[in-house]
C-alpha cells in the first residue's frame, strides 16, 4: 500500500531518473563500437605468453591504424582499428610478433562505415517500434476488462515504464563509455530488446492482478486495489529477477570477454525493469486514473 499511496512521489523520482539519464547521454555521448561506426577487429593469442603491453602498442603505433588495444586473459589481445584491407591485416599480425613471439590469429571482423551507419539507424528504429508495439498491445489486451480504468492508461503506463528501462541503461553506459571506454555495440541493442521483453512481462503480471482484484471488488478504491496487487506479486517479481541476475553475474565474472558488457547491460536493465514495474508502472496507473471514478466502481 505504501507504493500506491505515494504514487506521485515514486513517479516523480523515476521520471527524474529518466531526465538524469538523458542528461548523461547528452553530456558524455555514446561511445559507439565499430558495429555502428565501421572498422576492423582483430583478436590474437600468444600461446607462449603475451609480451609487454607497452611494447605491443609501440610496435603497432607506426602503422597509423587509429587502433585501440585491449588485453584479455593472460594471453589474449583484441585490437580495434580503422577499416583494414587484407594486406593491412597481415602487416598488423606480423608487427604483433614482438621479439619473435608466436601469434595466433583467432578472429577478424570488418564493418564498412556505410553498413555501420545503416545498422545504427535500424537499431534506433527497432527499439522505438518495439516500445510502441508493446504499449499498443497492452492497451489492446486490457480493453473492456475493468470499467474503472481505460485501457489506454495501461498502455501509457507500460510505455513510460519501458522508456525508463531503455534510457537508464543508456545513461549508465554513456558515463561508463566516457569514464572507462566501454563501447556500445550490436550486443547492447540485443540486451535492450531482451530487457524490454523481460520488463513488460513483470509489468503485465502486476496489471493482471489489478484487473482480477477490480473484478472481485475486494478493496474499497482503486489506490488500495493497486497497492494490494503490488503486495501480492512483489515476492514473485523479485525472486524471478534475482535468479536471472545471479546467473548473469556468474557469466559476467567467469564468461568470456566478448559477452562481458552484454551481461552487464542485462544486469542493469533487468534491475531497472524490476523496480520500474513495481515503482513506476503501477503508481503511474494510479496517477493517470481519475480519482472521482475510483470509489466503488468496476
Amino acid at each position: 500500500m505504501f507504493v500506491a499511496k505515494n504514487s506521485k512521489i515514486f513517479v516523480g523520482i523515476l521520471v527524474l531518473l529518466i531526465a538524469v539519464s538523458l542528461l548523461s547521454v547528452w553530456k558524455f555521448g555514446l561511445n559507439l563500437g565499430m558495429d555502428f561506426t565501421g572498422g576492423s577487429l582483430l583478436e590474437v593469442e600468444y600461446p607462449n605468453g603475451r609480451p609487454d603491453l607497452e611494447k605491443i602498442k609501440s610496435a603497432i603505433s607506426t602503422l597509423n591504424l587509429s587502433e585501440t588495444v585491449q588485453p584479455y586473459g593472460e594471453r589474449g589481445l583484441i585490437i580495434k582499428a580503422r577499416d583494414l584491407k587484407e594486406s593491412d591485416r597481415a602487416t598488423l599480425v606480423q608487427s604483433l610478433a614482438i621479439d619473435g613471439a608466436q601469434v595466433e590469429d583467432k578472429r577478424f571482423n570488418s564493418v564498412g562505415p556505410t553498413i555501420g551507419k545503416e545498422l545504427k539507424t535500424k537499431s534506433i528504429y527497432s527499439i522505438i517500434l518495439v516500445l510502441l508495439a508493446i504499449g499498443a498491445f497492452v492497451a489492446f489486451a486490457f480493453r473492456h476488462v475493468s470499467g474503472a480504468v481505460k485501457s489506454w492508461k495501461y498502455g501509457v503506463a507500460t510505455l513510460v515504464s519501458l522508456a525508463h528501462d531503455v534510457f537508464v541503461p543508456l545513461g549508465i553506459f554513456a558515463y561508463l563509455g566516457h569514464r572507462y571506454g566501454i563501447e556500445i555495440d550490436s550486443l547492447f541493442v540485443t540486451a535492450i530488446l531482451t530487457i524490454l521483453g523481460f520488463s513488460v512481462h513483470d509489468t503485465i503480471v502486476v496489471f493482471d492482478r489489478i484487473r482480477e482484484n477490480l473484478k472481485l471488488r475486494k478493496f474499497k478504491d482503486f489506490t488500495e486495489t493497486v497497492g494490494k496487487s503490488i503486495e501480492q506479486t512483489l515476492s514473485r517479481s523479485i525472486n524471478t529477477s534475482l535468479a536471472v541476475i545471479l546467473t548473469l553475474v556468474a557469466l559476467l565474472w567467469f564468461g568470456s570477454e566478448s559477452v562481458r558488457y552484454f551481461c552487464l547491460a542485462l544486469i542493469v536493465g533487468i534491475f531497472c525493469g524490476t523496480y520500474s514495474s513495481i515503482l513506476l508502472a503501477s503508481p503511474l496507473l494510479v496517477v493517470l486514473q481519475n480519482p472521482t471514478a475510483e470509489k466503488g466502481k468496476k
